[in-house]
């Protein structure tokens, strides 16, 4: 019998469950697409019932595989989601989408309550984002469909539902309570006074480690947080890892200064990192800048979008750009013209979190670091830093099983899991 972890990777469009060996190989894998369905006001959201059914589908069929032993389970999700159980075991209420708008006069009363939007803010590392500060939904459930709230048993975010799903038990995690959810103080490293003071903490579950098991199942992480857990176990010298994908975060897991109102004015906050500790971040919207502008550049140039995948850096045509030629007459020369754009935000973007903190390495991973144009004018935009394009098979996934890895794996993690690509 082969040894394995199974992991369930859940994001917002796809689902999946890997199989990994004892030498974090891919043995095994299943995705699917889990139709959206709608809240009470008709707004999307996921469909709690359906992602229910899968995974304890999901669990049974790999179970019965041949040949193979499931030693644990663990899970990561996407964060700032809520599942609402009530008192009978099963949910509540639908499992809101973190984009569903939030009342202005709830949230004017929120903040005048507690302090303001800036001092709150610097004391929870969350920017003011509505919906998507997780304790907001709870909130807002409170003040206007008391009944609701009266009828919730324990709320669990998404991956510590996933593994109630499995065990039973229910527990919360650091990693998602720390992401942008308004509920802890990262000063005082536990929930802030308005969870107690409204009633918010009886919802919620005691706090596991997260490196922890239940029954041989992990408690579950917040995907960013799982993502960067290959990185802090492989490199002890300062890092920064750019993930790159619809949205661009930088995250510095050795900068643990407390968020000014300037970082918070320009997008920064604080995701907790599967050991308790604060990693500043600053985030850009460029994938999707890039996508949208691709599509224009493409029909311009009478292009397929998937063309800008073939442009190759020209360094030549950088260099009359810096000098002010702003020329575009014909495709590549555009898409040179777009990443100059790009860069000189994700420049600025990264530096928010860069400095005084010794990093002399970047690591790039996801689209753009596949992107030979983005990843040349990175290197170039910090010449005293070595930058490295990073590929980790399934990285969210890989993280989670990294997590608990003395609990169901005997040998060392392999050195060899991060594939790194060098540019000067």
């Amino acid at each position: 019998m082969q040894n394995v972890i199974a992991i369930f990777d859940v994001g917002k469009t796809n689902k999946k469950l890997f199989l990994f060996d004892e030498q974090y190989r891919i043995v095994w894998e299943r995705s699917e697409v889990c139709p959206q369905t709608t809240d009470e006001d008709g707004d999307a959201c996921e469909d709690v019932v359906l992602l229910t059914d899968w995974v304890k589908r999901s669990l049974a069929e790999v179970a019965a595989l041949p040949g193979l032993q499931i030693k644990a389970v663990n899970f990561s999700a996407y964060g700032a989601s809520l599942v609402h159980i009530g008192f009978d075991g099963t949910p509540a209420a639908p499992l809101y989408n973190y984009l569903k708008p939030y009342p202005e006069d709830l949230k004017k009363s929120f903040y005048d309550t507690y302090g303001g939007e800036v001092t709150f803010s610097m004391l929870t590392a969350s920017p003011v984002l509505g919906s998507l500060n997780s304790g907001m939904q709870l909130y807002r459930i409170k003040k206007q469909r008391p009944d609701l709230f009266d009828s919730i048993k324990v709320s669990l975010h998404l991956p510590q539902y996933l593994s109630w799903l499995v065990t039973g038990m229910a527990c919360s995690d650091i990693t998602s309570i720390g992401c942008h959810t308004n509920l802890w103080n990262f000063a005082q490293q536990h929930y802030h006074e308005w969870v107690y003071r409204e009633g918010i903490i009886d919802k919620l579950a005691p706090i596991m480690p997260s490196t922890g098991v239940l029954s041989l199942a992990g408690v579950g992480l917040h995907d960013s947080s799982a993502a960067l857990i290959p990185y802090l176990q492989t490199f002890r010298e300062p890092f920064v890892l750019i993930s790159t994908g619809t949205w661009c975060i930088t995250l510095n897991p050795f900068n643990d200064s407390p968020l000014t109102v300037a970082e918070l004015q320009k997008d920064c906050l604080c995701y907790m990192s599967y050991q308790g500790r604060p990693v500043k971040a600053s985030r850009l919207f460029a994938g999707y800048e890039h996508e949208q502008r691709v599509k224009e550049l493409a029909a311009r140039f009478h292009k397929d979008p998937a063309y800008a995948e073939t442009v190759r850096y020209d360094a030549d045509c950088v260099d009359a750009i810096r000098r002010g030629r702003r020329d575009d007459d014909n495709f590549e020369q555009a898409y040179h013209l777009l990443m100059t754009d790009i860069m000189t935000q994700q420049v600025q973007s990264t530096q928010l979190v860069l400095h005084d903190t010794g990093v002399r390495r970047i690591f790039v991973d996801g689209g753009f670091g596949r992107n030979q144009v983005y990843m040349h004018m990175l290197a170039d935009a910090f010449p005293d830093t070595e930058v490295f394009a990073a590929s980790i098979p399934q990285a969210t996934a890989m993280g989670a099983a990294l997590a608990i890895h003395e609990h169901w794996n005997s040998h060392f993690p392999p050195a060899d899991i991060i594939e790194l690509k060098y540019y000067r």
